[in-house]
């Protein structure tokens, strides 16, 4: 019998899903966590809750229909590749991505 590492529960606990993820990636032996779709319905999640806004006034600020991005929260659609990297970036910067997408344009 092969004898087990001791865990250390604590940097376990410490560890966010970013970490998470990139253990999971670099495990050839681990399956994935989630699906696209599932991936995708917790970007939304996290980006929208990230920014404090309701779905239908988040929805206004990204210019999607607030139908859209319910689906995209509920995993029935995933959106496209410019919409994710929208979203991650709200997710990562919200406060900045926010004002910036609510800043009028300047007249050229």
């Amino acid at each position: 019998m092969v004898e087990q590492p001791d865990v250390d529960w604590a940097a376990v606990d410490a560890m966010d899903d970013d970490a998470i993820a990139r253990q999971a990636d670099a495990d050839a032996d681990a399956a994935p966590l989630m699906d696209d779709a599932a991936e995708a319905a917790v970007l939304a999640q996290r980006a929208r809750k990230a920014t404090g806004l309701s779905q239908a006034a988040f929805a206004a600020r990204v210019g999607v229909p607030v139908a859209t991005l319910r689906d995209w929260e509920q995993g029935r659609h995933v959106p496209d590749s410019p919409a994710l990297a929208l979203l991650r970036v709200i997710r990562d910067a919200p406060q900045t991505a926010i004002a910036t997408l609510t800043r009028t344009p300047e007249p050229s």
